[in-house]
């Protein structure tokens, strides 16, 4: 796999981590309310959806990670194909549903990444 398409691939990857640690670990902090817009007494309501929803970030960086560390370049291309995908999905309906600046953050990166991953001849 090509240099700027791991690059952009762990760009992505280590977003999802940085979802996974503000969402499950300072979602309440005054950090996280200033990060993600919300009152002290909507994070504290919402403290358990947003560990949650950090969680499945988690899950989405450690698929991309896996994708790039597969030996086999059919099933890291398969791996980061399906996971970028995924990723791209959940922009394109954050964009929709929540904020839409979403869809710049997360979605157009995965895209990129996606993009390259596909017409990556060498993954």
């Amino acid at each position: 796999m090509r240099l700027p398409t791991r690059l952009l691939v762990g760009f992505v990857a280590l977003q999802h981590f940085g979802f996974l640690v503000l969402e499950a670990f300072f979602w309440t902090s005054e950090f996280g309310r200033k990060t993600f817009a919300t009152t002290p007494e909507f994070a504290e309501a919402s403290k358990v959806l947003a560990a949650n929803q950090g969680l499945y970030n988690g899950f989405l960086a450690a698929a991309l990670v896996m994708g790039l560390l597969a030996k086999d370049k059919h099933v890291a291309r398969a791996t980061l194909t399906f996971t970028l995908a995924c990723v791209v999905v959940a922009g394109i309906v954050g964009g929709i549903t929540a904020k839409p600046s979403i869809l710049l953050v997360q979605g157009l990166p995965a895209l990129m990444a996606l993009v390259l991953v596909r017409r990556d001849r060498t993954a």
